[in-house]
C-alpha cells in the first residue's frame, strides 16, 4: 500500500502545466476506497507503549466534498469517515476482562473490536496537467476528527470503548480525467493523522495514542463551471435604402493610420478588460479609414509560465481580440492572427517573472501586415 502510494503521488508531480479548467466555478464530489490503518501504540496509565492495536486487514475509507475552483488551486470542505475491524492485541501490562479476571501481559489475537475517525477538514489542491487530459493534483488538508476505539477480548462486553476529539491533519495526491464538460473521475492517495487521542477504559485508565490510515480512493466529481461560449457570429448585414446625396465638395484624402494598437492582459488571462475595449473601439474606428486592409494580429505573453503553454495562452489573446473586431464589423477573412508566446518581449525580464507590458496583442492594419 505504502509503496502504490508514494508510485501514485510522483507520476502526479510529473505534470507540471497550469490547469485553467473549470475557473471560478463550484464541485461536489463522493469518493471510497480501500484503507490500512498503522499499529496503534498505547501509553496506559503512564506506561509509555505499553500496549499495541493490530488491524491486518484492509478497511474501508469514504468521504465528500464541495469545493471552488480557483484555476491551478482548489480550495474544498470534506466530511469524511473510515474504519477497520481490530485483529488482534498486545499489552504489557493487565487488561481488563468484561465477566471475568483481568488478563495478564501477553498477545491476544483473538481480540475483536473496531477502530474508525469522522472527520471534517478543509483541503488546499494544486492543479497540474491539461484541462482536456488527466491532470494531477496534490495539497495538504486541516480539520478536526472523531476517533473511536471499541476493543474487547470476550463476548460479554468491550473493555475500550471510547471516543476523543482531536486536531487532524492530511497530506493527498491524485489524478483526475473528465468523463463530459461537467463530470470527471479521480484516484486519490490519502494520508491521513489524527494526533494525541485520549479514550478511557472500564477501569478508569487513560490510553493515549494516535490514528494513522493510508487510502486510496475512487471518485465522482460534478462540476458546476459551464464550457466556453461559442464565438460571435459575425452579424449579416440588413439591406437599407440611402437616398443620392447632394453634391458636396471633395473632401481631403483619408489617412489610414496603420498603428500598431497594444491591448495588455491580466495575468494568465485572455479576456477583454475595459481598457482594452476603449483601444480596440479606437482602432475599429480607424479601420474605416483603411478600406479592406489586412489586419495582423500578433498574440504575445510574459515569461511566468513554460513557454509551451504561452504560446497557447498568446493565441487565446489573438483570438479573443480577433472574435471582438469581427463582432464589430471587420471581416473574418482579412485578419490574420499569430501567436509568439515570450519570444518577443516588449520588456526584458528573467525567466518566470510576470509583466504586464509583455502579456499584450499588437494589432496592425494595411499592406504587409501579417508577413
Amino acid at each position: 500500500m505504502r509503496k502504490l502510494a508514494v508510485t501514485l503521488a510522483l507520476a502526479t508531480t510529473a505534470l507540471s502545466t497550469p490547469a485553467l479548467a473549470r475557473d471560478d466555478a463550484w464541485y461536489v464530489g463522493v469518493e471510497g476506497g480501500t484503507m490500512l490503518v498503522e499499529d496503534i501504540d498505547f501509553d496506559v496509565g503512564g506506561l509509555i507503549d505499553v500496549a499495541t492495536v493490530d488491524h491486518k486487514k484492509p478497511g474501508w475509507d469514504a468521504d465528500a466534498v464541495v469545493g471552488y475552483d480557483l484555476g491551478v488551486f482548489r480550495l474544498e470542505a470534506e466530511v469524511g469517515y473510515r474504519s477497520a475491524n481490530v485483529d488482534s492485541f498486545r499489552s504489557g501490562t493487565t487488561t481488563p476482562v468484561i465477566g471475568g479476571p483481568a488478563a495478564r501481559p501477553g498477545t491476544f489475537d483473538y481480540a475483536g473490536g473496531r477502530s474508525s475517525a469522522l472527520s471534517f477538514m478543509v483541503n488546499g489542491l494544486w492543479d497540474f496537467g491539461d484541462d482536456d487530459g488527466v491532470q494531477g493534483f496534490v495539497g495538504p488538508g486541516l480539520g478536526i476528527a472523531r476517533v473511536k476505539h471499541r476493543i474487547g477480548l470476550t463476548t460479554a462486553g468491550d473493555f475500550l470503548d471510547d471516543s476523543d476529539t482531536v486536531v487532524a491533519w492530511q497530506a493527498i495526491a491524485g489524478i483526475r480525467a473528465p468523463l463530459s464538460d461537467n463530470v470527471d473521475v479521480s484516484l486519490k492517495y490519502r494520508f491521513f493523522n489524527a494526533p494525541g487521542v485520549t479514550v478511557v477504559d472500564s477501569v478508569g485508565r487513560e490510553w493515549y495514542g494516535r490514528f494513522r490510515s493510508h487510502s486510496i480512493l475512487g471518485g465522482l466529481v460534478f462540476n458546476f463551471g459551464a464550457p466556453e461560449p461559442e464565438p460571435t457570429p459575425e452579424p449579416t448585414p440588413t439591406p437599407t435604402w440611402t437616398p443620392t446625396p447632394e453634391p458636396t465638395p471633395t473632401p481631403p484624402p483619408v489617412v489610414c493610420t496603420p498603428g500598431p494598437y497594444i491591448v495588455f492582459f491580466d495575468w494568465d488571462k485572455s479576456d477583454i478588460t475595459p481598457e482594452a475595449a476603449s483601444i480596440l473601439d479606437n482602432a475599429i474606428s480607424n479601420y474605416q479609414n483603411c478600406g479592406n486592409s489586412q489586419v495582423m494580429l500578433a498574440g504575445h505573453a510574459d515569461r511566468s509560465g513554460p513557454a509551451s503553454y504561452n504560446v497557447g495562452l498568446s493565441q487565446r489573446r489573438a483570438d479573443s481580440v480577433k472574435a471582438y473586431l469581427t463582432a464589430r464589423g471587420i471581416s473574418d477573412g482579412v485578419i490574420t492572427t499569430q501567436a509568439f508566446g515570450e519570444s518577443r518581449p516588449r520588456v526584458e525580464t528573467a525567466d518566470g517573472v510576470r509583466e504586464l507590458q509583455n502579456r499584450r496583442v499588437e494589432i496592425t492594419y494595411g499592406p504587409g501586415s501579417g508577413q
